[in-house]
């Protein structure tokens, strides 16, 4: 795959936040040249810290720091997304930039718009575990974003962990629910298990390592074994055992329905946001 480079010029991180870093981070450990990287971060402090960790161009505004930039990356809350595009609309419209964004609720179609039309969007959903490169990122490409863009807008995501691509746009709100949204229900069901575990009467160094390496040994079995979770689960409750009494627990307490439900919230919010932000 194609990985975006000095050759195709400099790429503009419009915000220097966590997932910002973890992207800028990512492409630098895979050979991607610092000098080729711009940032544009209001945050002294964030500011400097990007420049002396890892050797980029910052900027204080958006402007300087998409000057000569072949893609950018739109990195700023959902909440001023539109100040932000309002600010870059000149330079979108005097240069043919691909525009990759990674707000929450942010339409390519409201993204196209405020940069006066016509521009290559694409819309992604990274998640936090990227910061390790463990992520996942589900992209959407507007029309108009040609196959190169597509490969450019992939590997530049790709320094956070692996990417899908999605071709209904309106399941976009869905994949922020899923995965965007999904590492803080496998921190809240850590927090519901350790606090468990300390009513048991297991010391909390002790509870906090057997649910954390539980979780992560689940994960890499997802992630390694190549079986569907419900093959996986199955092959550790045994007929009678601990094990089925606590998912037999669970079931009665409506688990799966609960899941459902806040999967449907989260995605019903993510559409809110878009409505809120136009």
């Amino acid at each position: 795959m194609t990985q975006p480079d000095a050759r195709t010029g400099p790429i503009a991180f419009i915000g220097g936040g966590n997932m910002a870093r973890s992207l800028i981070g990512g492409l630098i450990a895979r050979g991607h040249r610092p000098d080729a990287i711009r940032v544009a971060e209001p945050v002294p402090a964030l500011r400097e810290a990007l420049a002396a960790d890892f050797g980029v161009s910052v900027f204080e505004e958006a402007t300087g720091a998409v000057d000569g930039a072949s893609v950018w990356l739109l990195a700023v809350k959902p909440q001023v997304m539109r100040a932000v595009c309002d600010q870059l609309r000149e330079v979108a419209l005097a240069g043919a930039p691909l525009v990759v964004s990674i707000a929450a609720g942010i339409t390519s179609a409201q993204l196209d718009r405020w940069l006066g039309g016509g521009r290559a969007v694409v819309r992604a959903m990274p998640n936090t575990p990227s910061l390790l490169g463990q992520g996942v990122t589900g992209l959407y490409a507007r029309e108009g974003v040609s196959g190169p863009q597509r490969d450019q807008a992939a590997a530049l995501l790709e320094a956070g962990g692996p990417t899908v691509w999605i071709a209904d746009e309106r399941l976009m709100d869905a994949v922020t629910a899923v995965s965007g949204s999904g590492p803080a229900y496998v921190f809240l069901l850590a927090e519901a298990m350790q606090a468990a575990a300390r009513r048991q009467g297991l010391p909390d160094d002790a509870a906090s390592l057997l649910v954390r390496q539980t979780i992560a040994g689940a994960a890499a079995m997802l992630v390694q074994a190549g079986e569907p979770a419900d093959v996986l689960r199955a092959r550790v409750t045994s007929p009678g055992g601990t094990t089925q009494a606590a998912i037999e627990t669970f079931q009665a307490g409506g688990f799966e329905a609960l899941v459902d439900r806040a999967i449907d919230a989260a995605t019903e919010r993510g559409r809110q946001l878009s409505a809120a932000n136009d």
